[in-house]
């Protein structure tokens, strides 16, 4: 039985929607509150028992690698100072165990093409594909759900939610028969389908886990939806020789790849953190609702 031990992390988009802010810097380091969008994704991969974390940058993206290469004289610096709570949380960054792999995509031409260059790190193993800017609040994290279903059913995964049936231009949408619970066999996957054209409303997001034979497709395929190579297209053409499930993942998901979602979830995380939470609250609630007494 294989188990699922390495993840791929596409980042070499432009990130155009959050310019001028993404113009030196990639959007995956944007932060939420105090930790950037690409470490929640990679500890959503730890937390899964994950270990390689294999991740496709861009010639803008050198801030990812220098986030995750160890930083001497910061950890001298805060040691000298005392700030140890500090330092714990600048080493528990790459925890030992952990390789993290960096691979240049020279050109942007799809989350297909970013996969496909993930093959050589690969190799023949099952794989996950984690999109740091579709944030994933869930306890287990969705990476975590989704590698206990591969390990019982051994076939390809993807992540889905319901959207609204006019958001499906902006999604690849699945057709599923129903399995059990949570889980459902993929028949049809479109990518960015007209709503009159959707097959469903069932939307799938940043999670994938992904055998190996996706590589064989993903050379073959052509451009697609946008000029690009599109993951959809690879794995609509799996389907035709392998069992590919959707699994409707527990968790609430923040779609920072807009403004919106991005505030959002800077929100909602806020409200959580240990050292800010009562006093952001405390702060909205006299901004917002000053009528209210709890």
């Amino acid at each position: 039985m294989k188990k699922v031990r390495k993840a791929v992390f596409p980042a070499a988009g432009l990130g155009t929607r959050f310019l001028p802010a993404t113009k030196v810097n990639p959007k995956e380091m944007l932060p939420i509150v105090d930790k950037p969008l690409i470490q929640y994704a990679v500890e959503e991969a730890a937390e899964a028992g994950i270990t390689d974390m294999i991740f496709i940058i861009g010639r803008t993206k050198r801030a990812i690698a220098d986030h995750y290469d160890k930083a001497y004289e910061l950890e001298v610096e805060l040691e000298q100072r005392g700030k140890l709570r500090v330092l714990a949380e600048v080493r528990k960054i790459t925890p030992p165990g952990m390789n993290c792999i960096f691979i240049r995509q020279a050109e942007a031409l799809g989350l297909g093409h970013a996969v496909l260059c993930a093959q050589p790190a690969v190799g023949d193993e099952p794989f996950a594909v984690i999109l740091a800017d579709d944030l994933i609040d869930g306890q287990p994290g969705a990476i975590k759900q989704m590698c206990e279903q591969f390990d019982y059913y051994q076939s390809s995964l993807v992540g889905v939610e319901t959207v609204s049936p006019e958001e499906t231009g902006s999604y690849g949408i699945v057709a599923t028969e129903t399995m059990t619970g949570r889980i459902s066999r993929v028949t049809r996957i479109v990518e960015k389908p007209k709503p009159a054209d959707a097959p469903s409303n069932l939307a799938v997001v940043g999670r994938y886990i992904l055998t190996p034979r996706i590589f064989h497709h993903l050379k073959r395929i052509e451009r697609g939806a946008g000029g690009e190579l599109q993951l959809t297209d690879g794995i609509a053409r799996l389907l035709a020789e392998q069992q590919v499930l959707a699994y409707a993942f527990e968790g609430q998901r923040f779609d920072c790849g807009t403004k919106l979602g991005y505030m959002q979830a800077q929100v909602e995380f806020a409200l959580k953190h240990e050292e800010i939470a009562d006093a952001f609250n405390a702060y909205l609630k006299t901004r917002f609702c000053a009528s209210c007494k709890d």
